[in-house]
C-alpha cells in the first residue's frame, strides 16, 4: 500500500526513491557533499534528486547503490519509473520543464516544441511507417502537450537556431510545411521566441549535423541533451556543457540576425503555400 505524502495523497514512486534515497544516504552517515563526491557529481546535484528537481536515473542509482551498499536497490527504482516519453528523452523532458531557460540548435527538422501537430504527425510516420494509429496519436498527443510550456508568456525564455534544411524539407507536403512556418512565424512576432536561420551559404559551421538543447535553470547547472536517430545524451558535466556552448555560439554566429531570419521563414512559408495551391 502505498504511503500518504506531505499532501495526503498516495505517494509516488518517485516520492518514495526520493524518501529513500534521503533516508539511506542519511543512515549511512553521509551529508549530500559527502555522497556526491562519491558519485562523482556536486551536493547540490543529490540534493536536487532528493527534492525532485533532478530525476533519480539509472546510471546514477548504480553509483548510489555501490556507496551505500544497496545492492542494485536504486538502479531498480529508477528503471521501474514509468515515463511518458520515450525512454532516453524522458529525463530531458522532465528537465525542459523546469528550464528557465532553453536554447536549441536544429539541422534537419523542427525542434519538438515548436512542431505542429501534423507535422509532428508525419515526422512520427516517417519513422514508424507501420506503427498503429494509437500509438502514433499518443506521441504525437505527448509533443503537443510538452509544447504548453510555451503557453507561459515569459518563461522559458526560448532562442532557436535552425538551419535552413529545416526550412526546406518539405515534411508532411507544402501544405504542412506553410502552417508549420508560419506557427514558428507568430510565436517571433509576438515576441515569445527568438530564431536564426544559419543559411546554406553559411557553409560549415560550429553545431553543423547536429541538435542540441541546452537548458539553463534559476537554481541548479546547465545541462546540455543531445538527440541521433533513436538515441539521445543527457549531459552535466560542466566542460561538456561548455563544449556545447561554444558549438551554439558558433552556430548563432553563423546565422543571419533574427530580422532577416524571420523574413526568410515567412517567404519560405508563402513559397509553400503556393505550390500548395498549385
Amino acid at each position: 500500500m502505498a504511503k500518504p505524502n506531505d499532501e495526503g495523497g498516495a505517494q509516488t514512486p518517485e516520492e518514495f526513491a526520493r524518501e529513500e534515497l534521503r533516508g539511506k544516504r542519511e543512515a549511512a552517515g553521509l551529508t549530500q557533499e559527502g555522497l556526491g563526491e562519491r558519485i562523482f557529481a556536486t551536493g547540490a546535484y543529490v540534493g536536487m534528486m532528493e527534492s525532485g528537481r533532478r530525476r533519480l536515473r539509472p546510471e546514477i542509482a548504480r553509483l548510489i547503490d555501490r556507496e551505500l551498499n544497496t545492492g542494485d536497490y536504486f538502479f531498480r527504482l529508477a528503471r521501474a519509473f514509468k515515463s511518458k516519453h520515450i525512454e532516453y528523452f524522458a529525463s530531458a523532458a522532465e528537465l525542459e520543464g523546469l528550464a528557465s531557460a532553453l536554447y536549441e540548435y536544429a539541422s534537419t527538422l523542427v525542434p519538438g516544441l515548436l512542431q505542429t501537430e501534423d507535422y509532428a504527425r508525419a515526422v512520427t510516420w516517417a519513422a514508424s511507417p507501420t506503427a498503429l494509429a494509437e500509438h502514433v496519436d499518443s506521441l504525437v498527443m505527448f509533443r503537443r502537450n510538452r509544447a504548453r510550456i510555451l503557453d507561459n508568456p515569459t518563461t522559458p525564455e526560448l532562442w532557436v537556431v535552425l538551419h535552413e534544411a529545416v526550412l526546406r524539407t518539405a515534411v508532411g507536403g507544402h501544405g504542412v510545411m506553410a502552417a508549420q512556418l508560419r506557427h514558428i512565424s507568430a510565436y517571433v512576432r509576438a515576441r515569445r521566441i527568438t530564431v536564426q536561420v544559419v543559411p546554406f551559404s553559411a557553409g560549415a559551421h560550429g553545431a553543423l549535423g547536429s541538435l542540441v538543447t541546452i537548458m539553463q535553470f534559476a537554481d541548479a547547472p546547465d545541462v546540455a541533451y543531445t538527440e541521433g536517430p533513436r538515441v539521445g545524451q543527457l549531459l552535466d558535466y560542466p566542460a561538456l556543457v561548455q563544449r556545447h556552448w561554444k558549438s551554439y555560439d558558433l552556430a548563432r554566429a553563423a546565422a543571419l540576425s533574427p530580422e532577416v531570419s524571420l523574413t526568410l521563414i515567412e517567404s519560405v512559408a508563402e513559397e509553400y503555400a503556393t505550390c500548395a495551391q498549385t
